[in-house]
Formats: C-alpha cells, sequence, structure tokens
C-alpha cells in the first residue's frame, strides 16, 4: 500500500496573451481564469493510479487562497480522496516557503498516524518557473528525490521512476520509499472528471492548515517576457502565374510528388 500526497498550484490559464502584473513580479491574472500546471496534471493522474494500484489513499495539497478550493476539488472529483488546502497567500512564498509549508504537513499528518510514501509536485510552474520546490521539500524531508519523471510504478518499498533523458533516452531510478518526485508532463494521460466524481467531490471536507512563520519571499526581481517574433508574408504571386514559384517552394521544403 502506498499513500500519495500530490502538490498543486493554483496558475493562470495561459492559452492567450500572456501579460505581466505593473511590477513585473507575476502574471497578470485580471482577465484570465485559472486552472493548473500540465505538469501538475500528470502529477495528480500518477497519484490517481499509484494509489490505486497498491491499495493506497491520493491526497492533494495547494498553498493559495479560498480560490485555490477550484483547484483541489477539481483533484477530488478526478479520484483523489483527501484534500488540503494551507490557507496563505501564494504570491508572498517562495519555492523554499512553499517546501517548509508542505513538509510541515507532512510530518504533522505523520505525528497524527498518516505517513505519505510518495510526495508528488510538477517539475514547475507555470507562472513563475521555480524549479526548487521537490528538491527543497526532499532535503526537509530527508528523502531521496528523482526529478522529471514521467512514468512511476511501487513494487515493495521501492519505487522505479523512469523520465527522459538529454540523448533522447529514458533514465531509470530506482529509489527506497518514502521519497518525493518531481513530474514532468507527456508520461500519462490526465483524466477528465465524470460528473458523479464532481458531486462526490462537493461531500469531501477539505483539510484547512494555518502555516507557520513568516515567509521570505522568492527573492524574485522581475519577470520579462519575450520579443514578440514577427510575422513575415511573402506573396507568390496570382493566379496561374503563381505556379511555378509554388512548385519551387514546395520542392525547398522537401515535398515530393
Amino acid at each position: 500500500m502506498a499513500n500519495v500526497l500530490v502538490c498543486i498550484k493554483r496558475v493562470p490559464d495561459l492559452g492567450g496573451e500572456i501579460r505581466l502584473t505593473a511590477d513585473a513580479m507575476g502574471v497578470d491574472d485580471s482577465s484570465l481564469g485559472h486552472t493548473v500546471s500540465p505538469h501538475e496534471e500528470a502529477a495528480v493522474e500518477l497519484a490517481i493510479q499509484t494509489a490505486k494500484d497498491t491499495g493506497g489513499e491520493a491526497t492533494v495539497l495547494t498553498l493559495g487562497s479560498e480560490d485555490a478550493v477550484e483547484q483541489l476539488r477539481n483533484a477530488l472529483a478526478l479520484g483523489c480522496t483527501g484534500a488540503v488546502l494551507v490557507e496563505a497567500d501564494a504570491a508572498a512564498y517562495g519555492p523554499a516557503d512553499v517546501a517548509a509549508a508542505v513538509a510541515d504537513v507532512v510530518r504533522d499528518h505523520e505525528a497524527a498516524g498518516t505517513s505519505y510514501d510518495l510526495v508528488l509536485v510538477g517539475n514547475d510552474a507555470s507562472d513563475t518557473g521555480d524549479f526548487q520546490v521537490g528538491v527543497r521539500l526532499s532535503y526537509l524531508l530527508d528523502r531521496p528525490v528523482v526529478a522529471g519523471v514521467s512514468t512511476l510504478s511501487v513494487d515493495g518499498g521501492e519505487v522505479t521512476a523512469r523520465g527522459g533523458s538529454p540523448d533522447g533516452g529514458t533514465e531509470v531510478y530506482q529509489v527506497a520509499l518514502p521519497a518525493v518526485l518531481t513530474v514532468m508532463e507527456g508520461g500519462v494521460e490526465p483524466r477528465y472528471p465524470s460528473i458523479p466524481g464532481r458531486m462526490k467531490a462537493k461531500k469531501i471536507a477539505i483539510d484547512r492548515v494555518t502555516p507557520t512563520g513568516e515567509p521570505q519571499g522568492s527573492g524574485r526581481r522581475r519577470l520579462t517576457l519575450p520579443p514578440a517574433q514577427p510575422s513575415q508574408v511573402t506573396v507568390l504571386g496570382e493566379g496561374p502565374e503563381a505556379a511555378g514559384a509554388v512548385v519551387d517552394l514546395l520542392e525547398s521544403l522537401g515535398v515530393t510528388r
């Protein structure tokens, strides 16, 4: 049996044009919807699969305001069986602060009789790009960590984690439980919530926690957006006269007859 804690973050849905806040410290989400990062969608799916395969439980955690309950309820609708809201201003928390808050929850639950064999986090957040939470959390909990995981399997007291390698191959790690893994999207297909799942999720109580201590912040100076890529249009001609130019273009692209 493997109990899994999966950590998610409420982030702006960045499907359209990205704008920064006036102080350039975050993404302006005033006109955007909210979701979780694709890496965390994959982490939730892995948590649910692992709990089901081993007879354990999958608990979802987020740090944020009351608004973040929406993302917790969605994870519950997918198949998580418990949820924890660490009530805090997420914008004031840097990676070290988030890791410390999650570690406190893990320790408190363990003292109360609930231990987590695996803690899963997204490899990075889509709004701030922080890659540090998983590694910092592993140090605080004194557990091994594997970053960039695509799939995992648990056998007894060991987890086998697989992820991509720089040369295009697959890296395989076997580490003892309990462990911390950071998850990349692409290894599993996230499921969609069903209507019965959504109805069930509404009835599950959210465990609310108030963090102790003052956050130190991220130390971030500002975010920047890459320059817009210029678009270029070439007119090949008009009517039948353009046929030759079209053929030349297709040949240059390697299109054969």
